[in-house]
């Protein structure tokens, strides 16, 4: 892959605010970007928290206790998790808050913590470029026509799809390929040359008519003690 640029977009879901508190990671999903456009590789883990799901985090993400009774722990998915990421740069909505959850989970199994500094921000790149406007992902989604048809819930496997569209936006949209585009006239040698060859024109014809000479005449009658003609 070289020469190429792999991110992450990563998002989590959890069962509170603040990882200091014990809230825990209950589901994370991740989006593979090759030069800021998505591949299609996607991961994503259920987790059981191993503890209660307090109701107004159930509201926002749905996840009941019921639910993630059978998923694995964070223990039993961290390998294939850390494999997928590798050490590609983690693009991350509000990336403080998913990356204290992530680093709180590694911690708590022995497990190296993350670097901050890998994490880019779209919130900041959002505030950065639309001072004063809402930065959501809904409120960004609808800035830039992404179809969010579908998100009546948070979720972190189609939250990071979707972030994975508004950061492509937020670096400026899909750019056409700089490819030369071929025609008639150009001529493609090699992947590095590019061969151009023109079509003879003659030059058009430029002399003034008689018409137009008379004009100008009439022209230049009117000017009131020309430059030129001063001593």
């Amino acid at each position: 892959m070289t020469g190429l640029l792999r991110e992450i977009v990563l998002d989590t879901e959890t069962t509170g605010l603040d990882p200091l508190q014990g809230h825990r990671l209950v589901e994370i999903g991740c989006v593979e970007l090759i030069n800021h456009v998505a591949t299609g590789k996607t991961i994503q883990f259920y987790l059981n928290p191993e503890r209660s799901m307090p109701s107004e985090a159930a509201m926002v993400h749905g996840l009941t206790d019921e639910f993630l009774a059978d998923k694995p722990l964070f223990s039993q998915v961290v390998d294939e998790l850390l494999g997928f990421i590798g050490d590609a740069p983690l693009i991350i909505h509000n990336a403080a808050f998913d990356m204290n959850f992530l680093n709180a989970e590694l911690a708590r199994i022995g497990y190296p913590k993350i670097d901050n500094a890998r994490a880019v921000d779209t919130v900041m790149m959002a505030r950065k470029m639309f001072p004063g406007a809402p930065a959501s992902l809904d409120a960004l989604c609808k800035r830039f026509g992404v179809d969010a048809t579908g998100r009546q819930l948070h979720g972190a496997l189609l939250d990071s799809l979707l972030l994975a569209e508004v950061y492509l936006e937020l670096r400026g949209g899909r750019q056409p390929d700089l490819a030369i585009m071929t025609s008639s006239s150009v001529t493609v040698e090699s992947d590095d040359i590019v061969q151009t060859t023109r079509e003879f024109r003659a030059a058009r014809p430029h002399a003034p008519s008689d018409d137009e000479l008379r004009a100008h005449e009439a022209f230049l009658l009117q000017i009131k003690e020309p430059l030129w003609k001063r001593g």
